[in-house]
């Protein structure tokens, strides 16, 4: 059995579909409550584009403690959201949420660079 190239694309485009509606969902439900919170609206890290604090945040809540630890502890932690005060000021549900958004994010993306370097090589060609 050959799976093609654009049944792999179909179902690249369906996981980016959903990371976008979690995406969406993620910003209004967690991050939004967080911005407003004079405790955290300093937490989220720096914020490149419009947006970018609430992959911060999604970061921040998907890494493991020992990642996120070794982070803080950076020279660069700035650029990082803090997890210590947002674990601090986050329900199960946001975390959920976050994890759910990290990782269908970062599996999308991740992906479709890999769809793009397998056909250039050529392994989908008949």
């Amino acid at each position: 059995m050959v799976i093609s190239e654009s049944l792999l694309f179909a179902c690249l485009m369906a996981f980016m579909f959903i990371t976008c509606i979690l995406y969406v969902a993620f910003g209004q439900i967690t991050v939004r409550k967080l911005r407003k919170n004079p405790n955290t609206r300093d937490a989220l890290g720096l914020e490149y584009a419009s947006g970018w604090d609430i992959i911060n945040v999604a970061q921040a809540l998907a890494f493991p403690r020992s990642w996120s630890k070794k982070l803080q502890e950076s020279q660069l932690s700035f650029m990082y959201a803090n997890t210590k005060v947002l674990l601090e000021n986050t329900s199960t549900l946001d975390r959920f949420l976050g994890v759910i958004f990290y990782w269908t994010m970062m599996f999308s993306g991740l992906s479709g660079a890999l769809l793009v370097v397998l056909s250039s090589v050529g392994v989908f060609t008949e």
